[in-house]
Order: C-alpha cells, then sequence, then structure tokens
C-alpha cells in the first residue's frame, strides 16, 4: 500500500470518525431530558411545572409568564410594585425548575398545562401576563380558558411571524442542525451573554441568574418552544386572536426593541379593550430594563380589572 493510499484511509478514517461524533453528539443533546426541582411543584401528567408564589391568597391574582429560554427569575424587578397582590409565576414546560421532556412544547399544550397547574393552585380568576414566548401562551390560555382569565397583559409579544426582526449571531447558530448541537454541548456564559443581548436595548446588566436558567433549558425544550411560536403566529396573528377573545388587554412594548418590529405594536390597536404603551428607550425586556414603568403599568391594569 502507497504513502498517498495510506494518508487517504487515515482522512477517510478521521471524517468518518467525527461524523459518527457530530451525529452521537445531536442525537444526545436533544435526547436529553431532567425532572422538575424547586421548593413548589405542580405534579402533572406529562411534565411538572414549578412554581413561586407571593402574596396572600385571598387578594386578587395575576399570574406572570416569562418568554423563551427565560424563567420566574426575569419577573423579580416588578415584585415591588404588585406588593399587596396574590402574584403566581410559572416556569414554563421546558425552563427554570419546571420537568423538560421530551415533548410537550406547543402553544396550546403550554396553556393547557399553565390551566391545569392554576387549578390545581386554587385560581379561580386571575389577570395572565405574558412576556414574549410568554405572551403568545398567555393568548391561548386565554383562548381557552374564559372561566380563569379575566383580563390579559403583554409585554413585547410580537403580534405577527413577519414582525420578527431575528436573533444575535450566536442564537442562529444554536438552530442549525449539528452546529446548534455542538455549540449547545460546549456553551459557555459568554456564548448565553451573547445570544441574550438582543433581549435588551438599554445597558443593564444582566443578572447571572438569568445565564444560569439559560444552562438549565434543555436544547430540545429551547427549540421546540421556538417551533411552537412560529406555528402559532402562523396559525393567526395574536392582535386577531385578541380580539375574538374580547377581554380587557394591556400591551406594553419596548421602542426600541431589537427582536421585534416596535412598528408592529401598533398591530394591536384592533383589539377592543387595549389600552397601548409604548416606553421610550427600552428594548425587548422592559421587566429588566425599566421595572418601575413597567411595574406600575402592570399594577394599575390589575386594579382597573
Amino acid at each position: 500500500m502507497g504513502k498517498a493510499t495510506k494518508r487517504r484511509r487515515i482522512v477517510l478514517l478521521s471524517v468518518g470518525g467525527l461524523a459518527v461524533l457530530l451525529a452521537w453528539n445531536t442525537i444526545a443533546v436533544r435526547a436529553e431530558t431532567a425532572e422538575a426541582e424547586g421548593e413548589h411543584i405542580v405534579r402533572l401528567d406529562g411534565g411538572d411545572i414549578h412554581v413561586v408564589e407571593d402574596g396572600q391568597a385571598d387578594a386578587p391574582t395575576v399570574v406572570l409568564l416569562h418568554g423563551l429560554g427565560g424563567s420566574t427569575a426575569w419577573w423579580d424587578p416588578v415584585l415591588p410594585a404588585l406588593r399587596g397582590l396574590r402574584v403566581v409565576r410559572l416556569d414554563l414546560l421546558g425552563h427554570g425548575g419546571s420537568a423538560k421532556p421530551t415533548d410537550g412544547y406547543g402553544i396550546a399544550q403550554q396553556a393547557h398545562r399553565v390551566g391545569m397547574a392554576l387549578d390545581r393552585l386554587g385560581v379561580r380568576r386571575a389577570t395572565v401576563v405574558g412576556h414574549s414566548t410568554g405572551g403568545a401562551v398567555a393568548t391561548s390560555l386565554a383562548e381557552r380558558r374564559r372561566d380563569l382569565v379575566a383580563a390579559i397583559a403583554l409585554v413585547n409579544t410580537g403580534p405577527r411571524a413577519d414582525a420578527f426582526l431575528g436573533e444575535s449571531v450566536a442564537a442562529r447558530l444554536l438552530t442549525t442542525p449539528v452546529a446548534g448541537e455542538l455549540l449547545w454541548r460546549f456553551r459557555t456564559d459568554s456564548t448565553i451573554r451573547d445570544a441574550l443581548s438582543t433581549a435588551f436595548t438599554r445597558e443593564v446588566p444582566i443578572p447571572d441568574r438569568l445565564v444560569a436558567d439559560v444552562r438549565r433549558v434543555t436544547y430540545r425544550g429551547l427549540t421546540a418552544t421556538g417551533e411552537g411560536v412560529d406555528a402559532f403566529l402562523a396559525e393567526s396573528p395574536i392582535p386577531d386572536r385578541l380580539t375574538r377573545v374580547a377581554l380587557p388587554t394591556l400591551v406594553i412594548f419596548g421602542a426600541e426593541d431589537r427582536r421585534w418590529q416596535p412598528s408592529s405594536a401598533q398591530d394591536y390597536r384592533q383589539v377592543p379593550q387595549v389600552r397601548l404603551e409604548l416606553l421610550a428607550g427600552v428594548g425587548h425586556t422592559p421587566m429588566i430594563e425599566a421595572p418601575d414603568p413597567t411595574g406600575a403599568l402592570l399594577r394599575d391594569f390589575v386594579d382597573s380589572v
């Protein structure tokens, strides 16, 4: 056997071995699951939900739902404004302390699970607030459970699919087949902060807790939830859904959002009983970028309901 033939064989074996490793990593990362963890877990078939409650059980209830890759911690800065209310924060399936199975991430499935968790908690009527993806879940819950949802508030929830501006380079790579799973395997805090960069416009420190929460999300939970939002918006824009629901509605939108076209917030003006609030100089995450005005708007809305 000549030297050239040996070199070709070595190259082919190396390439083949690399392909096997990449395939194994792709399958392993996509199959990763985790059980729920935390002080307060609501046990549900198909995946338990982590819950954090504040306030008195007999006070008016407000439910807070985080966005993609988030957790209950994203709402911490606005809690002082909601003092005196019963505040129920839930980690969506696949996020935070909730279970992370391989399926169940459609928006309607997420909303159904939130509704079941609230039933178990004894919540009978609530104002439901959702940030970004959480707003899609809140909308779906309102569609399904008019008995439960008294009013709805959306914080930087994109109204339609074509209003999406895109993600950071790191975030786009995460959804690229094979490369995404490899990047996920070796993700660092720096990579995560880069992926989170478009969630903020104001120069605010990103708490370490938020970075840690992204680390806890499984690859399947992250990508499947994102796909669920895409399907939800493709089926019907959120303003059209809210028009049919016809509940008191508050829309808060950062006027400098880097993920959704800020001008698309005007789509919500078609919704009956809507109150639209644009926050100047604020990006995709008003709860962290401008917690005082955001908290005040939420509190005023809950009190009015």
